[in-house]
């Protein structure tokens, strides 16, 4: 039997990042890589889709480049070169993670682990043990439970990043970030899109008003989106056309593509752990944990989105960082109350903090400015004039509780906006600060201003 101080069981960005914060306090550690390196976020997620994201964007440009005084411009796509760099930049990546783990003398089991006991885990027939314990398995693709949701021409997301090719057409059953990414990219390769949503907004967690701009600004680009609609069965016909029907204010109604998208969420990873021989609670929704990300055995954490707090990835990180912390008895400032967040359609959006319908629900009295892209200098030079600042203030002492942003480089502006949180920025402390000119950050500036 093999021990060291500390085990991981998975290698995404929670994993391998908690891993080598380990390493640095002087912990010998064992990491479990049940797949490859990076987790779902470097292979299946994250990273490619944004590979994807700037191809779509590059092609967009190129489209409206009479605009910038280029006429008669054509091109051809090569969608194996689209997917070439897309894997050469995920290998690069991955291989840079393997140096740094190799680099800080952490022991990589290329086989994933199950639980023997409380204190051992099993891998490839050999066992292992340690004092403390981390889960960090991540999460897997949803599918919603309805007639013909197994059949093989149902997509996940990682299956549309290995395409070889461009759909002719794409349904996609889902209109949160996976959806509508995919919806932004294939759009703009060509394929004509259609998003079917349950909720009656797209982003259900994005402030309404952010929803309602993407929306309109999606519709624009040529994405039909179709809103408050259940899916209720996938068929193929004759011509081996994928056909979805669905329900929408109570009419039955059908969308016929060449391909399916189905992205729904996903669902964390507990199967094949052997939970129950370590006495860790848990179920399909995940592994419950304390403020510590401390299960009810002790000295066994779980985080990411195998305890399905927040399922983002710079949170798995940061939530491995707190478990490190509480097993050295060391004192922490994260604020997991304040995490950015972003989805890279065209325009991105980014967010951070409480929506205005979160903040009535809790009964805060709050004071909103808003600003429009379409009056910035830069966005308006680099033809980008789409967009949206929504800033929401308390307003009995003026603190900033949400940022809300979509436009061009909305995804900085929220980081931005986390880092003014984080330092309890309020109206006043905001108003000292000199922004940069001509910037898009001046779009927060402009909020500021336009409080009422």
């Amino acid at each position: 039997m093999k021990k060291s101080d500390l085990i991981i069981i998975g290698a995404g960005p929670g994993g391998y990042e908690t891993a080598l914060a380990a390493a640095k306090r002087g912990m010998s550690v064992t990491l479990f890589n049940g797949d490859r390196l990076g987790g779902t976020c470097l292979n299946e997620g994250c990273i490619p889709t944004k590979c994807l994201c700037k191809n779509a964007e590059v092609v967009g440009t190129i489209r409206e480049c009479e605009q910038f005084g280029i006429d008669d411009f054509t091109f051809t796509l090569d969608y194996n070169q689209v997917v070439a760099r897309k894997e050469q930049v995920v290998s690069q990546l991955r291989e840079g993670i393997a140096m740094m783990l190799k680099g800080a003398k952490v022991e990589v089991v290329e086989a994933m682990a199950a639980f023997k006991d409380a204190h051992t885990v099993v891998a490839a027939g050999e066992e292992y043990t340690a004092d403390n314990i981390i889960i960090a398995t991540g999460s897997t693709s949803r599918s919603l439970p309805i007639e013909g949701h197994d059949m093989e021409c149902v997509k996940d997301s990682t299956a549309m990043l290995n395409l070889d090719y461009i759909p002719e057409s794409l349904t996609i059953i889902g209109g949160g970030v996976i959806g509508l990414e995919f919806a932004s990219i294939f759009a703009a390769f060509g394929s004509k899109v259609t998003v079917i949503e349950f909720m009656k907004q797209i982003l259900p967690p994005f402030d309404s008003d952010i929803a309602k701009r993407l929306k309109q600004s999606l519709t624009k680009r040529g994405i039909k989106i179709i809103t408050s609609a259940a899916a209720k069965r996938i068929e193929q016909n004759a011509d081996y056309e994928i056909v979805v029907t669905y329900e929408c204010k109570g009419k039955e109604e059908s969308v016929v593509s060449s391909d399916l998208l189905m992205a729904v969420g996903r669902a964390p990873r507990v199967a094949g752990l052997n939970l129950e021989a370590a006495g860790v609670e848990y179920s399909p929704k995940g592994i419950p944990v304390n403020d510590d990300m401390r299960t009810n055995v002790d000295h066994i954490f779980a985080i990411g989105d195998v305890n399905a707090r927040m399922m983002l990835a710079h949170v798995a990180t940061f939530q491995g960082y707190r478990a490190l912390n509480a097993i050295t008895d060391t004192r922490d400032d994260i604020r997991f109350d304040i995490v950015p967040s972003a989805v890279f359609t065209v325009p991105e959006c980014g967010m951070v903090g409480l929506t205005e319908e979160e903040c009535k629900a809790r009964g805060i009295e709050i004071a909103v400015g808003q600003s429009f892209f379409r009056a910035n200098g830069k966005a308006l030079t680099m033809a980008e004039p789409d967009g949206l600042c929504k800033l929401i203030f308390r307003k009995d002492d003026g603190m900033l509780l949400g940022a809300h942003i979509m436009g061009v480089e909305a995804a900085d502006l929220a980081q931005q906006c986390a880092d003014l949180m984080n330092n309890r920025a309020t109206r006043h402390s905001m108003e000292q600060i000199i922004f940069s000119h001509p910037s898009v950050s001046e779009v927060i500036m402009a909020a500021l201003h336009n409080v009422k």
